[in-house]
């Protein structure tokens, strides 16, 4: 059973269609939270309330990731995407608010949760249904987030 695409779920999880994307859904994806991102530096704000609209994302994505899949009847469809855009929000929240910084937490955030280092894989293995889809990709988005501030301070000047 495919999900009906005027249920709110279907919006939620594929990130208004970002997820659909026939090659590389989760890089899709983030590039989605990325433009919604977008009004955050354009208008002065600060890029911790990323962290914030990650929160409150957060357990939004656990419910509409859970239906997704249950329609789907699969543990972590390609199309739910939720959980990038909750991620990529995560590492945002620590970057420069720059072209540069921006291009950084991006590739941070993707190369963490391609590579899937340990607890990332275990929580990508161990955790079912909306958590589960959810909870790798936060992970992720720590060690991206750490990352992130460790480049900032030490490479990019942040720090002095």
């Amino acid at each position: 059973m495919s999900a009906p695409r005027r249920d709110i779920a279907f919006w939620v999880a594929t990130w208004f269609g970002s997820g659909l994307s026939p090659k590389a859904p989760g890089t899709a994806g983030s590039l989605a939270a990325l433009i919604f991102a977008l009004p955050i530096p354009l208008l002065g704000l600060p890029p911790l309330l990323l962290l914030g609209a990650a929160l409150l994302l957060f357990p939004a994505g656990i419910w509409a990731g859970a239906r997704y899949a249950k329609m789907h009847d699969t543990k972590d469809p390609g199309a739910v995407v939720v959980d990038e855009v909750v991620g990529q929000w995560m590492v945002l929240a620590v970057a420069p608010a720059s072209p540069l910084g921006w291009l950084i937490a991006l590739a941070f955030f993707r190369l963490f949760d391609i590579l899937k280092p340990w607890p990332v894989s275990w929580a990508d293995r161990k955790l079912d249904g909306g958590l589960g889809i959810m909870m790798d990709d936060v992970i992720a988005a720590l060690y991206g987030m750490a990352t992130m501030v460790l480049v900032t301070h030490f490479l990019l000047g942040g720090g002095s």
